[in-house]
């Protein structure tokens, strides 16, 4: 099981199918909020694709290829952090990770970052953990950066963001 206590407030847990309906609130909660600079939430219409979407994490995690949390702050389901996938040959990998707007400015993405980060480095024994933020988008960027990540670089024209290409700032941090 994978289980993380952030604080007495706050933790992270996988998400399950039965967290479909919370998942989709939330999401539909902060839907102007979080479409700013992401994209799949115009892709999330309904219920059933946050369960797709669930679905899919469980089978990642079980073929051992990272993971999708669900940050769950005094009960209620705050936001998502995760892995894109593991490249196990070279051991790295990339954090993602979004909080519903209610749920801004606790500290919670700062601590679950910190909590992946340790997983990557500690139990996973990885080498690399990047994180790939929209040049526009500061408040993601302040993560990495208050967590000790280099900026690496920009990728030009990294992300196509409903109407337009946006660059993202590559931040990376190395284990020892």
């Amino acid at each position: 099981m994978f289980y993380f206590k952030l604080n007495d407030d706050s933790e992270l847990r996988l998400l399950e199918p039965r967290h479909a309906e919370s998942l989709f609130l939330l999401t539909d909660k902060s839907r102007s909020y979080l479409r700013e600079w992401l994209p799949w939430v115009d892709f999330t219409k309904e219920i059933n694709n946050s369960k797709a979407f669930i679905e899919g994490t469980l089978k990642q995690f079980g073929n051992n290829n990272g993971f999708q949390a669900g940050i769950w702050y005094r009960g209620d389901l705050a936001g998502v952090i995760g892995l894109h996938g593991i490249d196990w040959v070279n051991k790295s990998t990339s954090i993602g990770y979004w909080l519903g707007e209610e749920f801004q400015g606790k500290g919670l993405m700062t601590s679950a970052c910190k909590s992946v980060i340790d997983y990557c480095f500690n139990e996973l024994k990885l080498k690399r953990v990047e994180i790939r933020v929209a040049t526009e988008n500061h408040k993601s960027q302040a993560i990495p950066e208050r967590l000790g990540f280099q900026k690496e670089g920009c990728i030009r024209s990294s992300e196509f963001l409903h109407d337009r290409y946006v660059d993202h700032y590559v931040y990376g941090l190395i284990n020892g």
